[in-house]
């Protein structure tokens, strides 16, 4: 006979210990009707190991020895722990897990624990797994993988018959024999069947988890039961104990939530214990589609629990404004276990024995710029390997309710409200949380922050992540110091926080740049005074005595050339003999600059486990609006299973519109610009009558000339439209490309950054692209001009070139958009917050709860990343592209990046709600972006160099045509001009005032009219114009022939990486082999002890039944 009570306990071996403890991972199975909290299954356990092994809580509050820890799993009798050790009270101010007998002396009778109460509530269990089997027929196990189960003989149905007649009369008389009290102990599962079971069956399972399938983690849970009574269908003796769900009736009313004694940080449940993981909002509408939305939303939250997640709904009579309803919700074990395995989650085995880089050179120099190394690096470098439910002992879990980070728990929850049905409307599936909150079921789904910004946590609490950043990150004193990086990374995700890699990389390198174009500004400052060209032009006798021919028709009046002296003296800072250095020097930057980003992305892909990262773990994950679009299936060619598929005659229209959309859009910029050229033809001739005819403007005069007047006016309207322009496209795109239908998230974001930043390309650049390559290179000469719309005649650059209006074109638009998105950036959130909050504190003596707290902050958007993107590459266009013609360029953008990254650390952190984590190994499309504006620039660089600078035709004169030894240059601004007749003017044309002069000059090269061929090209224009060419030429072939040498000399990934990387992997194999060689081991000594344990239990049956008979 097997021994009872604590009779069994005792007499259990130290070999049944060491099986027992070893099995106690495998999750507890509970009943179908069972509604318990997921969560308070772990809250008898004690973390006693890294390993994850746990030891149960003894009634009196000790620590059970190893030898019974997985057995007191399976019963009622733990007491009831907060996941820390401490013990929760129940209203009474008892121990939940105290057993009410107890007190009870050995001998004494126990009421409810008779053989009735096991047998109904094995009868219960019964009835609740067959109904579950019933609705998810699972695959056979094949037979070797069961163990034989007792078959059903006539002395056992004899033995029923006997106990169900003669149960009630026993529990009467109580009648005291020597016999045996049996019910059905739920034992954990053997780690052998366990690995067996899921080498079948977990496609299954991650495969309707992806598909939203609300039941998955019942579905496990029932497979896990099965496999328990498969193992083991023994009785044993056990005294009966709370159920789950008595127990969770008892948690859900040990408590009333009191405001008055709740912090205003609080980040849990009202049981203090479970913590809130994400939060939905709502209120109540009187329209007519309220009751639709309130059935949604029933519905929903419904399938949420059928999921196993925990809600918790906060009454809008607890809210601040008195309407806002909250629905809190928590991820239990089970649930972040199972979507661990599904999304691919790497979690640590070991912790790493790989040093972390050694300093670089010179690193005390640096010293001021770091940070201190528990912020730097807040935990040490594990050992990964991508988490499986049968392996959990593998994993270094101390505290199951710590052991995910915070970033993956908002992850594997929005994962799975994003899948989540909540009914079916005409004839279609509907679900996903991105639905609901476009219909306005539900106003806002958001994690919470981990708390204030302003101040840590308190002691009990986890640690406040949100004001290590505010304090180490969010703070402009500190724009001279490294990011946090890893700290980002574990708060954020990967998606936002190697965006800010990507960002502060990005500022480093234009550093060097921006000290190079300094130095050749400063050297066009030094040498502006030395320049013969300024000084020809701005000497009386020289530049004083040339007669320029007039600049519009008829109302605009013949010109000296000394009137622009202090326009030639600017012109000079930005086109010198640096420019050319500067131009080819950019072009290799830009290599430079592309290459060792791959390196530090492949570094930051080890360091932070994204080496194996597959891209359909995420992005390449169907949309729940394509699959709920789609009507059709097809099989995957891949994955041999059947996906929704839409097919391509659907799509075409969309397409269409999109393509002609675009198309439309980049024609209204161009419109656009070409209205701007028109605002500047058309008041120019106004500028300068009004400049001739008022005299108080003649000091003016010298330094607002009608060039740079217009040229002011005018790039500050194109700003202006550029901003118009921006704010509705960005509308009218993001709605086409929903419409579109896009399959994945990564085809998604593709289609709409293609969308933007060709607008956004032409856009920003258009009008630079108009000075720098068109403006006055057909303009034609006096006497015989181009006009636009035969109406305004074309623009003329200055005699000097129009390079200097290009600079001033660009500093305008690149400047201001700097400066205009980040007072967007930062104010418009900040005042949006502010009002926001004026209009919920309406009642004081409520609590502003940490939930209503985050609710009332601006939402981040999914796209919100896109645009910082997007505006990071528009600046790296003006900084490449352009960059000959302003080579400070490069320190603006660098001091705008060391205030932008502090500006968006800021709003992330104080004024917006915690965006959603998503994991990303590099910046995606943006990085083939950067690649083709890094060619591009080379090619416009060298042409901005050969035709809107005077560069090359000085060097054509200085080589070819001056005669002057002393001083080469000495006579160019004279060789630079062509003369032209003034009786040749046509009279609607000509200027109506009096002249003594016959002749007037204009910047051509072409024959005087003396010559046989007056006006026509001279030689040396042709001469000029194949210098341009060559200088092209050469300069892109120089540039490309370094660019493709340093592409091949640096490495993608460097040398110490992808020897870390082989170490980490031959590590992991090591360790994953090694677990499962002593799993093995501990198995077949198991199956041995097994089946001499099941012979003894099938005797004492047989005895039992003849003796009752």
């Amino acid at each position: 006979m097997e021994p009872t009570g604590q009779e069994s306990q005792g007499a259990a071996g130290p070999q049944e210990g060491r099986e027992e403890t070893r099995l106690e991972e495998a999750p507890e199975p509970e009943p179908k009707y069972s509604d318990r909290q997921s969560g308070d299954d772990e809250a008898g356990t004690q973390p006693v190991g890294p390993g994850g092994r746990e030891a149960a809580a003894d009634e009196g509050g000790a620590p059970a020895g190893p030898a019974v820890a997985g057995r007191r799993e399976g019963r009622g009798k733990r007491g009831r722990t907060d996941g820390k050790g401490k013990p929760r009270e129940s209203e009474s101010g008892k121990d939940l897990g105290e057993p009410e007998d107890e007190a009870r002396k050995p001998g004494d009778p126990q009421p409810g624990t008779s053989r009735e109460y096991s047998r109904e509530r094995f009868q219960e269990r019964a009835e609740g797994t067959e109904q579950v089997e019933g609705k998810y027929p699972l695959e056979e196990k094949p037979d070797w993988q069961k163990i034989p189960r007792q078959e059903e003989t006539k002395e056992n149905e004899v033995f029923r018959e006997k106990k169900e007649s003669s149960a009630g009369r026993e529990a009467e008389q109580l009648v005291h024999r020597p016999t045996i009290r049996f019910s059905i102990c739920r034992r954990s599962v053997p780690q052998s069947l366990w690995s067996d079971l899921w080498s079948h069956s977990p496609s299954l399972f991650n495969q309707l988890a992806k598909m939203g399938d609300p039941d998955v983690l019942e579905m496990v849970q029932h497979e896990e039961r099965r496999s328990s009574r498969d193992a083991d269908d023994a009785f044993e003796t056990n005294e009966p104990s709370l159920g789950s769900r008595e127990t969770s009736l008892l948690i859900g009313e040990e408590t009333l939530f009191k405001k008055d004694k709740q912090s205003k940080d609080s980040i849990f449940f009202r049981d203090g214990i479970r913590q809130i993981d994400f939060v939905l909002s709502y209120v109540d509408d009187i329209k007519k589609e309220g009751d639709l939305k309130a059935e949604r939303r029933k519905e929903f939250e419904h399938n949420l629990r059928k999921t196993g997640l925990e809600l918790e709904i906060e009454d809008k009579t607890n809210s601040e404004d008195g309407k806002t309803y909250f629905v809190k919700i928590h991820a239990p074990w089970e649930v972040l276990a199972t979507y661990a395995e599904v999304l691919g989650i790497k979690m640590p085995i070991k912790e790493s024995d790989i040093p972390r880089p050694e300093k670089v050179p010179f690193s005390y120099m640096l010293g001021p710029l770091k940070l201190p190394r528990n912020v730097k690096h807040p935990h040490p470098e594990y050992f990964t390997a991508q988490f499986t439910r049968h392996r959990q002992e593998l994993f270094l879990i101390d505290d199951k309710s710590s052991f995910f980070p915070s970033s993956s728990r908002n992850r594997i929850v929005y994962y799975i409200l994003s899948r989540c049905p909540f009914g079916v409307e005409e004839g279609k599936k509907k679900f996903g949380i991105e639905r609901l909150l476009t219909s306005h079921t539900y106003s806002s789904a958001y994690p919470l922050h981990d708390g204030q910004y302003w101040k840590p946590s308190e002691p009990s609490h986890p640690v406040n992540e949100r004001y290590m950043l505010c304090q180490n990150w969010a703070r402009f004193s500190y724009f001279y110091k490294e990011q946090p990086l890893d700290l980002i990374r574990n708060y954020y995700g990967e998606k936002i926080g190697i965006y800010f890699v990507f960002l502060g990389f990005y500022t480093e390198m234009l550093l060097f740049a921006a000290i190079v174009g300094l130095a050749c500004f400063i050297y066009g400052l030094l040498s502006m005074h030395s320049s013969t060209r300024s000084t020809e032009i701005c000497d009386p006798e020289i530049g004083g005595q040339i007669i320029m021919c007039p600049l519009c028709d008829l109302v605009c009046e013949f010109w000296r050339l000394n009137s622009t002296c202090l326009a030639s003296k600017v012109s000079h800072l930005f086109d010198n003999e640096s420019t050319v250095f500067f131009a080819i020097f950019m072009g290799i930057w830009v290599t430079l600059f592309l290459e060792f980003w791959k390196q530090r992305q492949a570094r930051l892909e080890y360091e932070w486990d994204l080496v194996d990262f597959e891209e359909e773990q995420q992005q390449l994950q169907l949309r729940p609006e394509f699959e709920a679009m789609c009507k059709h299936r097809k099989m995957n060619p891949v994955t041999k299973e059947m996906e929704p598929y839409l097919p391509l005659h659907r799509r075409i229209p969309w397409y269409f519109l999109s393509g002609a959309t675009v198309t439309l859009w980049m024609a209204l910029v161009i419109a656009s610009m070409v209205s701007v050229i028109v605002y500047r033809l058309a008041v120019f001739a106004t500028f300068a009558s009004f400049m001739e005819s008022e005299a108080s403007l003649k000091h003016v005069k010298s330094i607002l000339t009608p060039q740079i007047t217009t040229s002011l006016t005018g790039s500050c309207l194109n700003f202006i439209v550029i901003l118009i322009l921006n704010f509705f496209y960005e509308k009218i795109s993001a709605w086409i490309t929903k419409m579109e239908i896009p399959r994945t998230y990564q085809e998604y974001e593709s289609s709409l950054t293609l969308k933007m930043f060709l607008f956004q390309f032409v856009n920003f650049y258009s009008s630079c692209f108009y000075v720098a390559f068109f403006k006055g290179k057909f303009v034609g000469y006096p006497g015989k001009y181009t006009y636009m719309f035969n109406v305004w005649r074309s623009e003329e650059c200055d005699p000097g070139g129009c390079l200097i209006e290009l600079t001033t074109q660009l500093t305008i638009i690149m400047t201001g958009k700097q400066i205009f998105g980040n007072i967007k950036e930062a104010i418009y959130p900040f005042i949006l917050n502010w009002w926001r909050r004026r209009k919920a504190r309406t009642n004081s003596e409520k609590l502003y709860s940490r939930w209503e707290q985050d609710h009332d902050l601006e939402s981040f958007g999914s796209l919100g990343l896109f645009y910082e993107y997007l505006e990071t590459v528009i600046q790296f266009g003006f900084v490449t592209l352009f960059v000959a013609s302003f080579p400070l360029a490069p320190l603006l953008a660098f001091l705008n990046n060391a205030i932008e990254i502090r500006v968006d650390a800021w709003k992330l952190t104080t004024q917006y709600r915690r965006p959603v984590a998503a994991k990303a190994h590099s910046i995606g499309v943006w990085q083939d972006i950067l690649y083709g504006m890094a060619v591009l620039s080379v090619a416009s660089n060298a042409f901005i160099v050969a035709f809107t600078s005077d560069i090359i035709p000085r060097l054509v004169y200085l080589y070819a045509y001056s005669t002057n030894t002393s001083d080469p240059l000495k006579g160019y601004v004279n060789n630079s001009l062509s003369v032209f007749l003034v009786a040749d003017l046509p009279n609607y044309t000509a200027p109506s005032e009096k002249r003594d002069f016959t002749t007037c000059r204009y910047r051509d090269y072409r024959y005087p009219p003396e010559h046989d061929q007056k006006y026509s090209h001279n030689m040396q224009y042709w001469h000029v114009l194949a210098a341009k060419m060559t200088f092209i030429i050469v300069m892109e072939h120089i540039v490309f022939l370094v660019k493709f040498l340093l592409a091949w000399m640096i490495p993608d990934v460097p040398k110490d990486v992808l020897e870390r990387i082989k170490r980490e992997k031959l590590m992991t194999v090591k360790i994953i082999h090694d677990f499962e060689l002593n799993k093995l081991k501990e198995n077949l000594q198991m199956d041995s002890n097994e089946f001499a344990k099941e012979v003894m239990i099938q005797e004492n049956k047989v005895q039992l039944a003849k003796s009752t008979i």
